[in-house]
């Protein structure tokens, strides 16, 4: 193509970004972005893209991106403009402050990347995490790179294939989350798609003809239900707007590894959308409601069909209701009952102007905010600092109850753990156990959407170090490591192998091959471990003082005896009443009336393990008692 032919090009198409922001723009932010425009356009003038093209086209793509489908201001759209000058030009980001002002200045800042001889972590890593650490001051900078990231998104495939992996790769790591978070429903599922298409392109390509087909074969009897559905609305008076809409290859690809179906046994691969125009005299709820029963007359309702997220939006910002109707022809269909609101609400995210009753995104934004201020305070940094905002805020959320009936949002996978931190970090440090919709649950368990969890506690109880891999929200895994690093550290390491516990014969080895310090590790003095060291790291050996103290030392003994009325009561009552201890397992085993148990418990020195040992011995019928010492 002609230098000609391309300059009416790039005209018409910034001129089209002028249009669609000129009814929402003043004379001066109009005069802004019209100065932005012609200053990238001259910083740009002598590159070009891989596609060929004037690099120019790029800019202007990512504004008209941010004006058009996240209906930004005039600053983020100038700053659209300008986002790879500094990046990618002689430019400075002081020319731009002085010439567009210090708040474009801030947004083309955070989205242009950092060189450095060194990176913390690595480039990318260290790129993540200045953009997130922009929403503790303004959400629009986010915003911003999504639209650039939507824009080279879409034109990936003038990309070589490594550049696909990783753009591709970043994508569905980072921004499709992010966008999902912020309530850009359309920017999350094109990210999800697009990143989808170009790391498994066959698999993509295979489901896209797979919805293709299903869509063909049953497009007469789709079509006949949302006649229906439209129809049944109109002779009730209500005016609403009724589409079949399939899912895209992406989320039904995650539902397929999510269910283990394959395509064709797929629950739900399409959906119905009703959208109605709430009348000024009713609120959008009671509108919903009489769609749902005027539905329900016509239809038969799937039991237990219905989710509300009306009155319990997603973190989100997600609302609708959605139910489950059986069409004529004998399969359950999904409705989703939404008002042009807030379909309009899910398109601009938190953009959009919500209800404060209903306000769950800028909620969640304030809560990242917090988030990502006490992750900064405390100083962590690289991957690890990504590993923890991803595994706290970019997974869907459920939500919770207490029995009170207030909800309580959590990230999926989330375990009672993870609750009761969330509702309050005094009880989580002594819970023992829970009732989940009034059933017995340990604190591990995993919670579903609308679980009632009922948390009680032992003030004897503390968070221990496994609780930390049965939960995943940053506030429990934040909290229960500052407990575990408040309580003093046991001034020995035992020897897996071994496990001496004190009142045995030990010896310690210390780190330091001079024996003059660092860790020290007991081992038993008949320890083959101990024995091989001693023979090569003679002069590691320390001298140590292991007196026993309120740790309890978990121990395993066996117990043979022959079977009797009233022996297992007898075992236990040795233990627990007579000597005070805890039995934390027992299993028996009765073959031709010769019992064998194991008995799990605590013990806080040998010779209380040995007092356990004798008064076992002294049980009628108990013929042999044997400590299970190690694993030699």
């Amino acid at each position: 193509m002609r230098h000609d032919d391309y300059d009416d090009i790039i005209q018409q198409r910034a001129d089209h970004v002028f249009q669609v922001m000129a009814p929402r723009a003043t004379p001066d932010e109009m005069s802004l972005m019209r100065r932005a425009f012609s200053f990238a356009r001259e910083a740009h003038k002598s590159q070009k893209r891989k596609t060929g093209e004037p690099y120019i086209l790029h800019p202007i793509a990512v504004a008209t991106i941010a004006a058009e489908e996240l209906m930004l201001d005039a600053n983020p759209v100038a700053a659209c403009f300008l986002h790879d000058v500094v990046e990618d030009t002689d430019h400075t980001l002081e020319e731009i402050s002085e010439l567009f002002g210090k708040d474009v200045a801030f947004l083309v800042r955070v989205v242009t990347k950092q060189k450095k001889k060194h990176y913390e972590e690595s480039k990318q890593v260290d790129n993540y995490r200045q953009m997130l650490m922009s929403v503790e001051y303004d959400i629009r900078a986010i915003l911003v790179k999504l639209a650039d990231r939507l824009h080279n998104m879409r034109t990936l495939s003038s990309m070589r294939a490594d550049k696909q992996m990783k753009i591709a790769g970043e994508t569905d790591y980072f921004y499709a989350p992010l966008a999902t978070r912020l309530g850009l429903y359309r920017v999350k599922t094109e990210l999800e798609n697009l990143s989808f298409r170009f790391r498994c392109p066959h698999e993509f390509e295979e489901l896209r003809t797979l919805i293709a087909d299903d869509e063909a074969a049953q497009a007469r009897r789709l079509a006949r239900f949302a006649a229906q559905i439209r129809d049944t609305l109109s002779d009730a008076g209500i005016k609403a707007e009724v589409n079949v809409e399939y899912r895209e290859p992406y989320s039904i690809w995650r539902k397929m590894h999510k269910y283990g179906d394959d395509f064709n046994h797929l629950k739900y691969r399409h959906f119905t959308d009703v959208i109605f125009t709430t009348p000024e005299d009713m609120k959008e709820k009671d509108m919903a409601l009489k769609i749902y029963s005027v539905l329900t007359d016509r239809f038969m309702e799937k039991p237990g069909g219905i989710i509300n997220y009306i009155d319990a939006p997603k973190e989100n910002g997600y609302q609708s209701f959605h139910v489950k109707l059986l069409a004529d022809f004998g399969r359950w269909q999904e409705v989703h009952i939404s008002s042009e609101r807030m379909v309009r609400d899910s398109k601009l995210g938190c953009v959009a102007e919500r209800p404060t009753d209903t306000d769950t995104v800028h909620r969640w934004i304030e809560k990242f905010r917090d988030v990502l201020r006490d992750i900064a305070a405390q100083g962590h940094d690289g991957t690890n600092f990504i590993e923890k905002v991803v595994s706290s805020f970019y997974n869907d959320d459920i939500m919770i109850f207490t029995p009170n009936g207030d909800p309580v949002v959590l990230p999926q996978k989330s375990t009672i753990i993870d609750f009761a931190y969330e509702v309050n970090p005094k009880i989580a440090e002594h819970a023992k156990y829970a009732r989940v919709n009034g059933f017995l649950a340990s604190i591990k368990a995993k919670l579903r959407r609308g679980d009632v969890v009922e948390i009680f506690t032992d003030e004897n109880i503390h968070p221990v170090a496994e609780w930390l891999d049965s939960c995943v929200s940053y506030k429990a895994k934040k909290e229960i490591r500052e407990y575990l690093d408040s309580v003093p550290k046991p001034r020995y390491h035992r020897c897996p192998i071994c496990n001496p516990i004190p009142g045995e014969e030990v010896v310690g080895f210390s780190s330091d091959p001079e024996g003059r310090g660092g860790e020290i590790t007991l081992h038993k003095r008949d320890c083959k471990e101990a024995i091989s060291r001693a023979s090569q790291q003679g002069d590691s050996i320390v001298a140590v003082d292991f007196e026993p103290d309120s740790t309890l030392y978990p121990v395993t003994i066996t117990v043979h005896a022959v079977d009797r009325f009233h022996l297992f009561v007898d075992l236990v009552d040795t233990i627990t009443n007579r000597l005070g201890l805890s039995i934390n397992s027992i299993c028996t085993d009765n073959v031709d009336n010769i019992v064998t148990a194991t008995i799990n418990f605590a013990v806080h020195s040998a010779d209380e393990l040995h007092a356990v040992i004798n008064d076992l011995h002294d049980i009628q019928a108990v013929d042999e008692v044997k400590y299970v010492a190690d694993k030699q």
